[in-house]
């Protein structure tokens, strides 16, 4: 009997790799907490915004995304992935400025690889069903976020199915965003592996 092979492993994947114990009183003011962060990650989503078209000329015309655009725009996701790990309750400790250091809700992102220059010129429309699947699964998100929010106060802990599916929402919208912004012609996953 033979298995048949797993599907090669997705270039953006989510990193989870938390003890689910939160502290009560930061999980409580988790919101005004984060506002700096949100206020910085608008700042720099203007220059990522600039960077993607950017990148979109760059990869249409050479084939691969140029590596300082490339690296530019996975370390804005990254940083953005911290900030909504933080947001979410996927991870307690507040996360760095920058998305250099290594975090407990992180992103992985493989370097710049060849992609298909049709897929590449068409990607925007491509991707509708994914950014629609992206936009109800926000909603979700939010429900979730708020029961989260209750659990967590209340327990000190995130409930571990709690954390899994806020994790997938978060690495498909990751991935949406990616597969967007020219980083990967690989479409976003949606199975509930969030590994993939």
């Amino acid at each position: 009997m033979t298995t048949a092979p797993s599907p090669p492993q997705h270039p953006i994947r989510l990193d989870v790799s938390d003890d689910l114990e939160r502290n009560r009183l930061t999980v409580f003011f988790r919101f005004i907490l984060v506002i700096p962060h949100f206020i910085w990650l608008a700042l720099w989503g203007i220059a990522a915004y600039f960077a993607v078209i950017i990148n979109w000329f760059a990869t249409l015309f050479a084939g691969t995304s140029p590596q300082g655009l490339h690296d530019f725009i996975a370390q804005y996701l990254r940083y953005y992935t911290q900030v909504y790990g933080y947001f979410l309750y996927l991870a307690d400790p507040y996360p760095g400025f920058m998305g250099n250091t290594p975090y407990a809700t992180d992103l992985e992102v493989d370097p710049p690889a060849p992609q298909n220059r049709w897929i590449t010129g068409f990607r925007l429309i491509i991707a509708i069903p994914a950014l629609i699947v992206a936009g109800v699964l926000g909603y979700v998100l939010q429900v979730i976020w708020l029961i989260s929010w209750i659990v967590c106060t209340i327990t000190g802990r995130m409930p571990l199915g709690l954390r899994d599916i806020s994790a997938w929402i978060l690495r498909f919208t990751i991935q949406t965003t990616a597969y967007t912004s020219i980083l990967t012609d690989r479409y976003p996953s949606f199975q509930l592996n969030t590994e993939q």
